[in-house]
């Protein structure tokens, strides 16, 4: 099923949380499983529940039953691109560089970090992944035909390190680095600010103890 051109952003953001829930539903061995029951359990809409899932559903839910789990969690993996794993590589083998390399769960999302890349390090490997230095960077690219990279290097770098990954035929970069990067418009790029995360997070906990008191 291919995802329609003019899907929302807030669509695709719900699409996790529905994986999620029904993959744990399959484990405690619910085969079917109703909108509104997935609304209710999800505490959203179930207007929208059906919305969602009629975006990306190749049969429509059953009378009296609702959608069989196991074809629903296949059609969702397929709309998010996680039957296809992708193959990617990290630049910056520091704590959060090295916490990607550990963390296995990625493989649940499609995603497959193969190797990282540091300027300090000669060679040595993390959960049996290999951390090489800078200077392999884009021949390891272009052998293995890496198309998504990972920055977690400091700001300072992550500019020179995007055109380094665009140069060498990445397409997809997730940006962890606290700054803007500057590419081609035939190149995407999530950013994602940890500091603003995080500060979002204190102000809104600070509003939450300040109603309790």
């Amino acid at each position: 099923m291919e995802r329609p051109a003019n899907i929302s952003n807030a669509t695709i953001s719900r699409m996790p949380g529905y994986l999620r829930y029904l993959r744990d539903a399959k484990l405690v061995g619910r085969e079917y499983l109703s909108s509104s029951t997935i609304a209710k359990d999800m505490a959203i809409s179930a207007v929208l529940v059906r919305k969602d899932l009629a975006l990306v559903s190749s049969v429509p839910g059953k009378p009296r039953y609702g959608f069989e789990v196991g074809g629903l969690i296949r059609d969702i993996e397929k709309f998010l691109g996680y039957d296809n794993l992708s193959a990617a590589v990290v630049v910056g083998a520091g704590g959060l560089g090295k916490a990607f390399l550990g963390y296995e769960g990625f493989q649940n999302y499609g995603l497959n970090i193969i190797a990282a890349f540091d300027q300090q390090v000669r060679e040595e490997t993390v959960r049996g992944k290999p951390v090489y230095p800078m200077e392999r960077l884009s021949s390891f690219i272009e052998e293995q035909n890496i198309k998504l990279g990972i920055i977690t290097v400091p700001k300072a770098a992550a500019q020179k390190v995007c055109d380094q990954l665009i140069e060498a035929g990445v397409r997809g970069i997730w940006n962890f680095a606290n700054t803007q990067l500057s590419v081609p418009r035939t190149i995407v790029v999530k950013n994602v600010d940890l500091a603003a995360s995080l500060a979002l997070l204190s102000g809104e906990l600070a509003n939450l103890l300040q109603q309790s008191k």
